[in-house]
């Protein structure tokens, strides 16, 4: 094959296989990201688990920290404060990061088909 031809566009279920395996590695990520939010906020906060995941999910999807339990005294919040920060910072990098690995295969299937295309023009106005 020449420098100038060009690989054809993949079949569309190599496409499809590509977006599945995107989406387990995603799913995958935030719900390891989930559950290391659910395990501080029922270690330091002292929550139940169905508190702990409403507290870590609202984090995670970037709805903002719900108000503070009431329950823990100055040094608690603290430390539920200090882990609360550095789970928002983990999580907002996490999900910026997983919506690319999401769409990633497509806008590369967008890509090779623009060049396909860019190809195919310059090879026919000669």
């Amino acid at each position: 094959m020449d420098a100038d031809e060009m690989m054809p566009m993949p079949p569309r279920r190599h496409f499809i296989r590509k977006l599945l395996r995107n989406f387990s590695i995603a799913t995958t990520v935030i719900g390891g990201g989930l559950f290391i939010g659910m395990a501080g906020y029922h270690g330091f906060g002292r929550l139940d688990w169905r508190e702990s995941f409403y507290y870590a999910a609202m984090i995670l999807s970037g709805e903002g920290p719900p108000p503070d339990p009431t329950a823990l005294n100055g040094a608690e919040m603290g430390r539920l404060h200090l882990f609360a920060g550095f789970y928002a910072l983990f999580s907002g990098v996490t999900f910026i990061t997983m919506v690319g690995v999401l769409l990633a295969p497509a806008l590369h299937r967008f890509l090779h088909r623009f060049h396909l295309e860019i190809a195919t023009h310059d090879s026919g106005s000669d």
